[in-house]
């Protein structure tokens, strides 16, 4: 997955990490004025359904690359190992959103594409925020526990994850999702639309910053692999509600109190913002800058690792919100002076990103000094997921 143009001479990797977002700035922005800009893009699918397409999207890089290790796209050369798994993706994601836009909406009108402000998009792909963290966490923190341990190689141990994890995934759904979204379903939801998303998606950040940007930090410290996956799904759900409260703090701070009195309840979606500003960042510094530092000792590493990303995730919240929504992204106004929805544009800069620097292998780059700065990491490697990437390639 690191292959590049071997003409290309080798440079830092901090130079080899700069060079990844500013392929994926250019292409994040080109993809954004043709497919999704409210006011330039021919196609009119800003917000939904372009936003709905894009979880999906997101999905399947996750099943594919992280669950699968892109078993069956790794056989192939770049870039057509790029071109190929880029390829697959939009026809996954479009497939998807219009199986359930145009054929379960036909029969359950909570789906359906002609709901109002295209909420019946958004319906489907709200299993997305479930998914994402149920399929992340049995790679990043979990290791693909238990199916190494049982002898089975990949594609097995990724089907097996898909197969086993759907049922609670579909559950987290039906119980905390559907009802804040749908009309037909009876009863009240457990939690408000907004907070929802505030507070599921911290699980999310948790998640992701313990599995990659700490490596499994604490939960590693448990004896025995099982363990380790249990203090882990345990541990996530606590630590989530610590950062949604610190995310929500922050962004209050930010966004001001007069801004926040006009968001009303809207402001409790905000940790989400905030976190897919951070999960973007940790996703980058990972897969493009090679997790640095990583010569400090174990706290330093961390500790470094941590305020980097969070650093540059609420410095692109604010250059967002601030700035680029409204005069580059033509976003309208949601409050204030405040425009647009980072969980939109934020998952299509992270989409983008596992797409290149994963899928295409930051190709067209020249590789970094340290071949370790251009292996992916969106996958722990862990020895049985080595093995099986050995076999398969």
């Amino acid at each position: 997955m690191s292959e590049t143009l071997p003409s290309r001479r080798a440079v830092s990797w901090l130079m080899h990490g700069i060079g990844n977002p500013v392929v994926v700035l250019v292409v994040t922005f080109g993809g954004w004025y043709l497919l999704a800009d409210p006011r330039v893009s021919p196609f009119g699918l800003y917000p939904l359904p372009f936003n709905a397409t894009l979880f999906w999207a997101l999905l399947f890089v996750v099943w594919s690359g992280f669950n699968l290790e892109f078993f069956g796209f790794d056989r192939l050369r770049q870039p057509l190992r790029g071109a190929v798994i880029a390829a697959s993706t939009a026809v996954f994601a479009v497939g998807v959103t219009y199986a359930f836009a145009v054929g379960f909406g036909h029969f359950n009108a909570d789906f359906t594409a002609s709901r109002e402000g295209g909420l019946g998009y958004f319906t489907a792909a709200l299993f997305v925020l479930f998914a994402f963290s149920t399929w992340v966490l049995a790679v990043v923190n979990w290791a693909h526990w238990p199916w190494p341990d049982l002898g089975l190689k990949q594609p097995l141990i990724g089907l097996c994850e898909i197969a086993f994890l759907m049922l609670p995934t579909v559950v987290l759904y039906a119980v905390l999702g559907l009802p804040a979204v749908a009309n037909t379903t009876p009863g009240t939801p457990i939690l408000g639309l907004n907070t929802l998303l505030g507070w599921y998606y911290s699980i999310i950040v948790a998640i992701v910053v313990t599995g990659l940007t700490m490596e499994n930090w604490p939960w590693r410290q448990a004896a025995g692999r099982g363990r380790t996956a249990l203090f882990s799904l345990v541990g996530n759900v606590g630590l989530s509600s610590i950062l949604y409260f610190v995310l929500l703090g922050i962004c209050k701070l930010i966004i001001g109190t007069a801004t926040v009195t006009e968001l009303g309840d809207a402001i409790h979606q905000f940790p989400a913002q905030l976190g897919v500003c951070w999960v973007a960042w940790m996703i980058m510094w990972a897969n493009a800058f090679g997790n640095r530092p990583t010569n400090l000792g174990l706290a330093a590493n961390l500790t470094a690792r941590v305020a980097v990303t969070l650093g540059l995730g609420i410095l692109t919240f604010i250059a967002y919100y601030w700035f680029a929504a409204g005069t580059l992204l033509h976003e309208p106004v949601v409050a204030g002076k405040l425009h647009g929805n980072a969980l939109g544009f934020m998952d299509w800069f992270a989409l983008v990103t596992l797409l290149y620097v994963v899928g295409f292998g930051s190709y067209g780059l020249p590789k970094p000094t340290d071949r370790r700065d251009a292996e992916p990491k969106a996958a722990p490697h862990h020895a049985a997921a080595k093995s099986t990437r050995q076999q398969g390639s």
